[in-house]
């Protein structure tokens, strides 16, 4: 029970109607509709031989015809109760599973784009590297006549240094040289 003093109604035995329920309503509509169109062509028919007119009964079996072709399609929603012609309307057009298959294989992945940007990065990137091992950039060009000057620098500090340890080893032989020559020794 609601707790309070006033109450709602709106609330209260709310019923949903099943999908089962709504579809024997409309088969048994369907049916109903078939068998008053069977008997008014009926008497129609035999009104049409009394009168003798031939005009009626084309006009009955070309309805005939467009009532079975209306029957073929489910109706959704009020589509049955009123006609409109939507000139923006889609119709779904059945696909062959062959067709699907062989689409769905051929067709590339749709990447946005953003994935798209970030994979042409990527081949940039790649690209770049692969030319700046090949010394083929700017980057590398200047990398490597840097790297060939401080070749060449390193090259020249090591033969100033062998350079002066050869120095120091020749004095160093002189003043022994001298000192023997000063003591009388050889």
């Amino acid at each position: 029970m609601p707790r309070g003093k006033f109450t709602s109604h709106k609330g209260r035995n709310r019923r949903f109607t099943n999908p089962e329920e709504l579809e024997e309503e409309r088969r048994k509509e369907q049916e109903k509709s078939k068998w008053r169109s069977k008997n008014e062509i009926d008497s129609e028919d035999e009104e049409e031989e009394a009168k003798g007119d031939k005009k009626i009964n084309e006009g009955s079996e070309s309805e005939e015809e467009t009532s079975s072709d209306d029957d073929d399609q489910k109706a959704k929603g009020v589509q049955s109760l009123i006609e409109i012609e939507n000139p923006n309307r889609v119709q779904k057009k059945n696909k062959k599973l062959s067709t699907l298959n062989n689409d769905v294989d051929n067709a590339a992945p749709q990447l946005s784009r953003r994935e798209r940007e970030e994979i042409e990065k990527q081949k940039a990137k790649a690209h770049y590297q692969k030319l700046h091992a090949e010394g083929k950039t700017d980057q590398a060009k200047a990398d490597l006549a840097r790297l060939a000057i401080i070749k060449q620098q390193r090259e020249e500090a090591r033969l100033r240094r062998e350079k002066e340890l050869k120095d120091k080893e020749d004095a160093a032989k002189m003043k022994t040289a001298q000192t023997q020559k000063a003591l009388g020794k050889k």
